[in-house]
């Protein structure tokens, strides 16, 4: 069993983060590929995530990536919340998805009283009304229930505030989110500017999306790559073993997971340094780790970081560990960054936040006044 010690898997993981050291702006899109999806549930986080990976990035160049060159999706994927997404990647996503293969989403419109044929229909009428453009949930629930015929599938696509019904349609490939209007937000098909595809297998990308979870995240679990994706722990186990020939089992000062063998030649070698970050709301780093591990979060401070409300908090980073959270508050003249740290900060920490501070202030175009909770 191959040994490794936590400040080489930190550093090693902050790396493939692009957190260090920071990616170049001519290759932003690692900011998204290499950490598997920018969770975007909170729109303002998923910029800052980025910008926080790539220097001399701003949010007007995430809202172009997104809505005028279109290299960037933003859609439902792992774990059924909103992803941004490497355009060029989107097929990979939905084939290890393959939604078709779940009975759950029948049976969620049969309760609704749908047939299967009225189903289908839903689920073709869909892309056909959003060749008119971006559309509005209201303009799509209104468009959809004339196209069909069937008035009451205005009531289902409007049913949900967390867009469930529109899910599966996102899993084909016919929607994804477009710009929005005001605080209004629409819905587009990306086969507007992708057109059609080459189908990969859905196992075979399973597989690819477990090598990906593994380059940013490892070493880790079946179960926490599960957790990470939103399968099962069957499926995820029988995924893992799928790669056995590609992994390897490894001991991290006592906690035991496995890592793609490719990996360990870097992680082995990495030479760790001082390091601190002030990572957003839902940063794919805090999201994507094993969770039991004391080394990365002291499991007495887990509840300040993920809520059982499903929240997870913007967290201070020390040498990869979280030490802390954060939350900011905008005024006319600055923003207030209010540090929380799990333990007392040392001159040195303090300086780094400091500098992580000013980073901020860049980003939101203010003056950033920090305060010690």
């Amino acid at each position: 069993m191959t040994a490794l010690q936590w400040r080489q898997v930190h550093a090693w993981r902050l790396a493939q983060h692009g957190l260090s050291p920071r990616f170049s702006s001519r290759d932003f899109m690692q900011a998204v590929t290499r950490p598997a999806g920018i969770q975007a549930q909170v729109m303002s986080a998923a910029e800052l995530a980025m910008c926080t990976r790539v220097e001399g990035f701003a949010s007007s160049d995430v809202q172009a990536a997104l809505w005028q060159d279109h290299t960037l999706v933003k859609t439902w994927a792992m774990r059924g919340t909103i992803h941004l997404l490497a355009t060029s990647e989107l097929p990979l996503y939905l084939a290890a998805r393959d939604w078709q293969h779940s009975e759950s989403w029948s049976n969620y419109f049969a309760e609704f009283g749908l047939s299967s044929a009225q189903q289908e229909a839903f689920l073709l009428a869909i892309p056909h009304v959003l060749e008119q453009g971006p559309l509005t949930r209201l303009q799509l629930a209104d468009a959809v229930a004339s196209h069909t015929g069937m008035a009451h599938l205005r009531d289902l696509i409007l049913s949900s505030s967390w867009g469930t019904p529109l899910k599966p349609s996102a899993y084909r490939g016919d929607l994804c989110f477009g710009p929005g209007q005001g605080k209004t937000v629409t819905f587009m098909n990306p086969r507007g500017w992708m057109g059609e595809w080459q189908p990969i297998e859905p196992q075979l990308a399973l597989q690819e999306i477990a090598r990906r979870y593994l380059r940013a995240y490892g070493p880790a679990t079946s179960n926490d790559f599960a957790f990470w994706w939103g399968a099962t722990k069957t499926s995820a186990r029988q995924t893992f073993q799928s790669l056995a020939a590609e992994l390897v089992e490894v001991e991290v000062e006592g906690w035991r997971a496995f890592a793609l063998r490719e990996t360990l030649p870097l992680m082995q070698s990495i030479e760790p340094t001082e390091q601190i970050h002030l990572l957003p709301l839902f940063d794919a780093y805090t999201i994507g780790a094993p969770r039991d591990c004391e080394a990365l979060l002291a499991q007495v401070h887990k509840r300040k970081v993920f809520n059982l409300q499903g929240w997870t908090f913007a967290v201070i980073l020390i040498n990869g560990s979280i030490q802390g959270i954060w939350s900011s508050t905008v005024k006319r003249a600055h923003t207030i960054v209010k540090v929380n740290m799990f333990s007392p900060a040392s001159a040195a920490i303090q300086k780094g936040i400091e500098v992580e501070a000013e980073r901020l202030g860049l980003h939101f175009k203010k003056t950033v006044v920090l305060e010690y909770a």
